[in-house]
């Protein structure tokens, strides 16, 4: 094949598919002057639209664009229109997938029903799959930022009491450099320690090295975590468990 004839050959192949176009004309124009439009169209393939007010009302298909909006001025669609376009297409192939096309993206009113794409592959199964395939991932990566962080929280938590440790025997050695009171309500009755400068605690009249201790003491001798016992008064004067101080 020769340039030339390859040239011709792809202008060919790019022509337009409409090739006429008739738009927003009255319904009183076409009853007068049939004969008229006749010529122009020549009982030409293509799509056409009703308007009523200039509003879309229906679209619709025709192998004789004349015949059919005759058909209308006489049919259930009689009196909902006063305007009506006309589109010729010059390829019989794809006619009805354009007129289901333009009816399923605009819904008028006067269509019964909507247009119908036999062979198209409807896209919104594969759109949930890859939606659902998208969600797992974000909620994998979700459950593994979340697992981390506890992890590494976890972990600050334990270096922080390994630093409250290596400080000696008294836990709460170096919190409290002037000294602070401590307190508890236990069974309705109120109770106070203080805690000195180098950690020891003074309750009843005795010291003590250990706020679990004290408040093994309080409970008669039971076992108790000094941390989630006692409290302290923080900087805005509310009282907060001893724990809050490894935070």
């Amino acid at each position: 094949m020769t340039k030339k004839q390859k040239k011709r050959k792809k202008k060919r192949g790019t022509r337009s598919i409409i090739q006429g176009h008739l738009e927003r004309v009255g319904s009183a124009v076409f009853e007068r002057y049939q004969e008229e439009i006749t010529n122009l169209i020549a009982g030409n393939q293509g799509v056409y639209a009703l308007y009523r007010r200039h509003k879309l009302y229906y679209i619709g298909l025709a192998n004789n664009l004349k015949g059919r909006i005759k058909h209308h001025l006489k049919d259930k669609h009689r009196g909902k229109w006063d305007r009506f376009s006309l589109y010729e297409i010059r390829k019989e192939d794809h006619i009805r997938e354009v007129e289901a096309l333009l009816v399923r993206i605009a819904g008028p009113e006067g269509n019964s029903q909507k247009g119908r794409l036999k062979k198209s592959l409807n896209l919104r199964y594969k759109l949930n799959r890859e939606i659902k395939k998208k969600q797992d991932e974000e909620r994998k990566k979700l459950l593994e930022e979340r697992t981390g962080g506890k992890k590494k929280l976890a972990a600050k938590k334990r270096t922080k009491t390994r630093a409250v440790s290596k400080k000696g025997t008294r836990p709460l050695e170096g919190f409290f450099p002037t000294g602070k009171m401590i307190y508890r309500k236990y069974k309705g009755k109120d109770y106070k320690a203080w805690i000195s400068g180098n950690g020891k605690i003074k309750y009843n009249g005795k010291w003590y090295d250990s706020p679990s201790v004290v408040g093994s003491v309080v409970r008669g001798g039971k076992s108790t975590n000094g941390w989630r016992f006692w409290k302290y008064k923080n900087k805005s004067g509310e009282l907060v468990y001893l724990s809050e101080l490894t935070k």
